[in-house]
C-alpha cells in the first residue's frame, strides 16, 4: 500500500498548480493579438513592435513618426458582396426621387428602385458613379453626415443580418489597439468616402475623423437665409484616395511617411510601395481572403474566384513575396474572424 501524501506534499502541489494555472493566464492576458494563430504574420507584427518602440534597438521609431495607415474595405471590414458606401446610395435613391420626381423614369435611377438586384449589378461603372454623385453631393455636410449616421445605425447586412459595424475584424482592431498602446498613430486610407467613413470611423475603430484620409469631393463656403455658414457637398472630385492617390493623400493630409500599412487589393499597391520605400524599418501587409466559410473567398491569385470588388490578383501576391510584405491569410493566420463568433 503506498503511503498517504504528507499535507505539505499536497500544499506544495497545489501551490504549483495554482502557479501553473497563473501563468497561463498571464500568459493569454499578455498576448496583445489573442484573435491571431502563431505564425509569421503575427510574429511579423510583434517583432515590428517590438523592434520600432525599444529605444536600444538600432529600429528604434521616436514617437512623433510612429504612423500606421490601414485600408478600410476587405482590410478592416467586410467589403463583400459590395461596398457598404455602395449600399448606402443605393438606399437613398429612393429619397432622392422623392426630391426629384423627374428620375423616376431615368437610367440608373429606374433600375435602383425596381428592386432587381440581379439588374442593380449588371450596372455599369459609369452609371453607379451618376448614382454616387447623385447621394452623395447637393447637401450641406451636416445634412450628411446626419443622413450616414442615421443609415449605419439601422443598416443590415444581407448575410449575416448584423449591423455592418459589427463586420469589422477582430484580429484587425488587435492590432489597431496593439499599435496604439505602443505609441503609434493609426490612420484610415480609403478608397471609400472620407465623409462618410469620419461619421463613424471613432466609434467602430476607435479612428478620430481627423485621422481619415478618403476619396473627397469638393466642398463649398455658402450662407443660408438666416447667414448662418455652412459646407455644400459639391460633385467635384478633389481627391481619388485610391491606387497612387493613397500615398499622394497620405503626403497632403498626414505630412509623414508611414512606418506600418495595411491592405487588402490592388487598391493599397502604392501605399504599400511608399511605406517600404523609406528608411529603417517598417511593415508591409495584405490581407488575403481566403476563407469562404467563415466570410469570403476571392482574389484570384492561389486560384481563388476573380472578383471586381478588392481584388488581390496573382501579380500582387507575387510582388508581396518580391518585396518582403506580409501576406496575411484570413483562413491560416485568424482563430477568429468577428468578435460576436
Amino acid at each position: 500500500m503506498k503511503p498517504m501524501p504528507t499535507l505539505a506534499a499536497v500544499t506544495r502541489l497545489l501551490a504549483l498548480g495554482a502557479l501553473l494555472i497563473c501563468g497561463a493566464r498571464a500568459q493569454a492576458a499578455t498576448d496583445p493579438l489573442p484573435s491571431w494563430n502563431d505564425g509569421p504574420a503575427k510574429q511579423a507584427i510583434v517583432a515590428f513592435v517590438n523592434e520600432t518602440t525599444d529605444q536600444t534597438s538600432a529600429k528604434f521609431v521616436p514617437p512623433a513618426e510612429r504612423i500606421a495607415t490601414f485600408d478600410q474595405d476587405g482590410t478592416l471590414w467586410v467589403s463583400h458582396p459590395i461596398y457598404s458606401q455602395v449600399m448606402y446610395c443605393l438606399d437613398q435613391v429612393p429619397k432622392l426621387v422623392e426630391k426629384k420626381p423627374h428620375l423616376k423614369n431615368v437610367e440608373p435611377f429606374k433600375t435602383v428602385l425596381s428592386g432587381d438586384r440581379e439588374a442593380i449589378a449588371r450596372l455599369p461603372m459609369k452609371e453607379l458613379e451618376e448614382i454616387l454623385a447623385a447621394t452623395l453631393t447637393g447637401m450641406s455636410t451636416d445634412a450628411f453626415q446626419a443622413e450616414v449616421k442615421a443609415w449605419i445605425a439601422k443598416a443590415r447586412d444581407p448575410r449575416w443580418h448584423r449591423p455592418f459595424t459589427d463586420l469589422t475584424y477582430q484580429p484587425m482592431q488587435e492590432v489597431l489597439h496593439y499599435l496604439r498602446d505602443n505609441g503609434y498613430k493609426t490612420f484610415i486610407v480609403t478608397g471609400g468616402g472620407q465623409d462618410f467613413v469620419r461619421v463613424y470611423s471613432n466609434t467602430v475603430y476607435g479612428i478620430p475623423p481627423e485621422q481619415v484620409v478618403g476619396t473627397a469631393g469638393v466642398t463649398k463656403y455658402e450662407y443660408d437665409q438666416d447667414g448662418t455658414p455652412f459646407l455644400i457637398k459639391e460633385p467635384k472630385l478633389l481627391l481619388n484616395d485610391n491606387n497612387a492617390g493613397k500615398p499622394e493623400g497620405i503626403h497632403l493630409m498626414i505630412g509623414r511617411r508611414p512606418h506600418a500599412a495595411f491592405g487588402n487589393s490592388t487598391g493599397d499597391r502604392q501605399m504599400l510601395e511608399y511605406t517600404k520605400a523609406g528608411d529603417g524599418a517598417r511593415l508591409a501587409m495584405l490581407v488575403l481572403h481566403d476563407d469562404a466559410e467563415r466570410e469570403y473567398a476571392y482574389g484570384p491569385a492561389h486560384g481563388l474566384p476573380d472578383t471586381k470588388v478588392g481584388a488581390f490578383p496573382q501579380a500582387l501576391y507575387d510582388e508581396a513575396q518580391k518585396s518582403g510584405w506580409s501576406v496575411i491569410s484570413m483562413k491560416n493566420d485568424w482563430k477568429r474572424i468577428f468578435a460576436f463568433e
